[in-house]
């Protein structure tokens, strides 16, 4: 069932902690972001009829309140509800600062880095560099989930990334995360010792990972993918694709309410470049802020990724630094809590800078 009304706060302005600003306080109208360090003056509130007609326009907060909204009444309070609330910690990771996560591609065929870390040794010594250079999370897979290729044998991805695990798991205590789509590897990485489950098919593509995923009780990230990864970006279609995401993810989540999982455990990944073509990923970036009404922390991966080429016509993905660190920059200035990236060293140092210059703080990301 598709959501009727949407709210995508806008005007976000980004301050110190210590700067109190009060709900409602008549020198400043805005209302706090997920209970962090950024407020915003209006929404954006967007309507889809039952014909898949849209309507949109921006409202400011005194307007917001004081306006009938009928019917929608309800969903306009649950909506800001979940904007505004402060989000649960991650495994003791509190979302109130961006944090990063660190991509350790245990494959040989991944499309930035294929084969670079492919045996356990060099993959965990990687792992130990990004966390030294400071990532929050590492981000363990042995599937490339790339446009085009082909599912991993359950046993081979196992082969792959639980010595990774094990190995980090007595070397360092930071997060690791396992990115599978696979019940069994999910089950006998959290054995191994992984805090965190990062699902690029939002558990659709196992009908056992639902319950597994309870099962561990590990938090969950739950990313959009139209299709699989084989044929995805063949022929994407959508209605409306930042709306359409938002549904999809909207009703992982319950799924995943139903099935057990609470959502103070749950993490939303819009998916760039899974399903999308270049407009589509454009739309989704410029709407990020939207997945904020979803109610749990969002989860950012455009790290070298091929919207990058496109737009600055790179065609070398180690060469999309830059632009990786202007699209985390760009998640950053919309509230997203976590950013998923191959360079961590060099996104550390720009969440810093930004930091610095947002928030007026010396304190580093």
């Amino acid at each position: 069932m598709q959501n009727s009304i949407y709210l995508r706060p806008v005007g976000l302005f980004h301050h110190t902690t210590e700067l109190q600003i009060a709900d409602g306080d008549a020198g400043w109208p805005g209302l706090s972001l997920c209970g962090g360090p950024a407020t915003f003056a209006a929404v954006e509130v967007i309507e889809r009829g039952a014909g898949g007609e849209i309507f949109r326009r921006i409202v400011s907060l005194t307007d917001l309140f004081e306006r009938d909204w009928g019917r929608h009444n309800l969903s306009v309070s649950e909506i800001l509800d979940a904007i505004r609330a402060p989000r649960s910690p991650l495994m003791g990771l509190r979302m109130d600062r961006p944090r990063i996560m660190g991509i350790v591609n245990v494959t040989p065929d991944s499309f930035s880095d294929g084969g670079k870390w492919s045996d356990s040794k060099s993959a965990i010594q990687h792992a130990l560099e990004l966390a030294e250079q400071g990532a929050d999370i590492l981000d363990i897979g042995g599937e490339s989930t790339r446009p085009g290729s082909d599912a991993v044998a359950v046993a081979d991805e196992l082969e792959r990334v639980i010595p990774v695990i094990k190995g980090l798991r007595e070397k360092t205590d930071k997060l690791i995360s396992v990115d599978t789509r696979k019940s069994q590897v999910m089950a006998a990485a959290a054995e191994a010792g992984a805090d965190i489950l990062n699902d690029v098919s939002a558990l659709t593509f196992d009908p056992e990972a639902l319950d597994v995923a309870a099962d561990t009780g590990l938090p969950v990230m739950l990313m959009h993918a139209q299709g699989d990864p084989k044929t995805m970006n063949d022929n994407p279609q959508y209605s409306d694709v930042a709306l359409d995401v938002y549904d999809f993810l909207a009703e992982r989540i319950k799924a995943c309410a139903d099935a057990g999982i609470a959502k103070a455990k749950l993490i939303a990944d819009p998916g760039i470049g899974f399903g999308k073509h270049l407009h589509h990923n454009i739309s989704v970036m410029n709407a990020l802020s939207l997945y904020h009404g979803l109610g749990v922390p969002i989860l950012l991966g455009a790290s070298r990724k091929k919207l990058i080429g496109q737009l600055c016509n790179v065609e070398d993905p180690e060469a999309r630094v830059p632009g990786s660190l202007a699209a985390a920059l760009s998640g950053l200035a919309q509230g997203v809590q976590i950013t998923r990236v191959h360079d961590v060293a060099e996104t550390k140092q720009a969440f810093s800078i930004w930091q610095a210059a947002s928030l007026g703080s010396e304190e580093q990301v």
